[in-house]
């Protein structure tokens, strides 16, 4: 017989036997939806939890700052000196220099200086006071690592700045503060000061396009006076990243300023941060890369400049080996179903063998060998795999738009988008591939069983 006469007969058995064809099918379709939605949910949870973490911790950025392992042997002001010389005398610093080879490296998409100058207070014209970071950097740069404005823009113009949203929350005007502060140092538990003072911390306050002043405690005051700067004029309020809520964003207050605002504010109000004020010197510089691949690979380069890196994707790494071993127990669960369900075929297969005796034994007669008997009864199991394993696929797309149903009105990680469960197309391969070779693996006992069968014995018992 050839293969199409082989596959002809197995298919009209198929066909015949619905009972039979409809328990292998729904228990194979049931371990090979397992084995679907198994996979996609450990994907679809894996991708969804790494961009979330990368929303928040930014694994395709490298924060580098100064090598502190390498002493300086002489000093240096970096103030108006030789940069060459400052270089020499302490070659673990973060300088422009370095600064313009990171950018010329393969796969950096951005790499500019956040010099940290400190943590100040902002005071705005109507007498409302918050503490906010202070950072230079250079503001048109801002919209390359994923800061997005909701008023206004960046300029590189000095006395000009930037806010993020955190920024423009919780104003309080000096007064109120220095009341609430006091009532609560008094009576901590009282329930309705927590709440107004709560209600206050989570109000915005519209800044765009407002004149601000930086404050700090003079250092050299026995009075405890203030240093206050020169007015700064807000050209741009950065939007709230997605998934931060308002008890999020109160916690982040940061005022962006180019390097050359930040030196004079420096000078102003004589902060004293490590490197601030040293022109073209920084304590901290973000470098944004095209992929996280390409990030160890930036790291080692960045790393012979004699600088230091850190970046967070130890957090990939743990989230990679963690839904591996999520992944690796679904397949299996799927696996335990469809073993179970390959139990069924070798019985209705065996079942169906003592059935068919007389038409094997007719076969043989007219001329059938062992071989094309036993190719028979695989195909046929080979044709119950793959129709359970198409059956399985529809399960799949059914479960999956159930549990999306079911999770959609949930909030994401951090108040961000909600998890959306999707099917891989490379899941459902996987999924017939094993429907199929369960149907196989069942039928290869039946199949050397009703290859065995005597042709003579059974037409005469029939």
């Amino acid at each position: 017989m050839r293969i199409s006469d082989i596959s002809r007969l197995a298919w009209e058995q198929v066909k015949r036997r619905k009972v039979v064809t409809g328990l292998c099918m729904a228990g194979i379709s049931i371990g090979c939806a397992a084995i679907i939605v198994a996979l996609s949910i450990g994907d679809s949870a894996q991708s969804y939890t790494e961009r979330e973490i990368n929303r928040n911790f930014k694994m395709d950025e490298i924060t580098v700052s100064p090598n502190g392992g390498i002493p300086s042997q002489g000093g240096g002001n970096g103030g108006s000196g030789s940069s060459a010389a400052n270089e020499k005398l302490d070659p673990g610093r973060l300088t422009a220099q370095k600064l313009e080879i990171i950018k010329g490296l393969r796969h950096v998409t951005a790499a500019a200086p956040f010099q940290e100058l400190g943590y100040i207070q902002m005071l705005t014209i109507d007498n409302k006071i918050t503490d906010v970071q202070l950072i230079g950097t250079d503001l048109r740069l801002l919209t390359k690592y994923d800061k997005k404005f909701k008023q206004g823009g960046a300029s590189d113009l000095v006395g000009m700045a930037v806010l993020n949203y955190g920024a423009t929350v919780g104003l309080i005007d000096n007064e109120t503060r220095q009341r609430l502060f006091e009532q609560l140092s008094t009576d901590p538990y009282n329930n309705k000061l927590m709440e107004q003072y709560n209600s206050l911390s989570m109000l915005p306050t519209d800044m765009y396009k407002q004149q601000v002043q930086l404050q700090s405690f003079d250092p050299a005051s026995q009075t405890g006076g203030m240093l206050v700067s020169s007015p700064i004029q807000v050209v741009g309020i950065l939007d709230n990243p997605s998934g931060t809520n308002e008890n999020m964003a109160m916690y982040d207050k940061k005022i962006y300023v180019s390097l050359e605002t930040g030196e004079r504010l420096v000078e102003q109000m004589k902060l004293s941060s490590g490197t601030a004020g040293q022109k073209g010197v920084y304590n901290s510089a973000i470098v944004k890369v095209d992929s996280t691949e390409n990030i160890v690979e930036l790291e080692k380069l960045i790393q012979k400049l004699t600088l230091t890196t850190s970046t967070n994707l130890y957090q990939k790494e743990a989230l990679a080996d963690t839904f591996s071993m999520v992944k690796k127990a679904a397949l299996g669960i799927g696996v335990f179903i469809l073993i179970i369900a390959s139990i069924s075929i070798i019985v209705a297969m065996t079942m169906s063998t003592h059935q068919r005796r007389r038409q094997i034994g007719i076969m043989k007669v007219l001329g059938a060998n062992m071989g094309q008997i036993r190719n028979m009864f695989i195909t046929e199991a080979a044709l119950l795999g793959m129709l359970g394993g198409l059956l399985g696929i529809a399960f799949s797309y059914l479960i999956v738009l159930g549990i999306n149903k079911l999770i959609g009105n949930s909030s994401g990680m951090g108040g961000g988008e909600p998890l959306v469960i999707y099917i891989p197309l490379m899941t459902l391969p996987v999924g017939i591939a094993f429907a199929v070779m369960t149907g196989v693996i069942s039928g290869i006992y039946p199949a050397i069983s009703a290859s065995r069968t005597n042709a003579l014995t059974a037409i005469k018992r029939d």
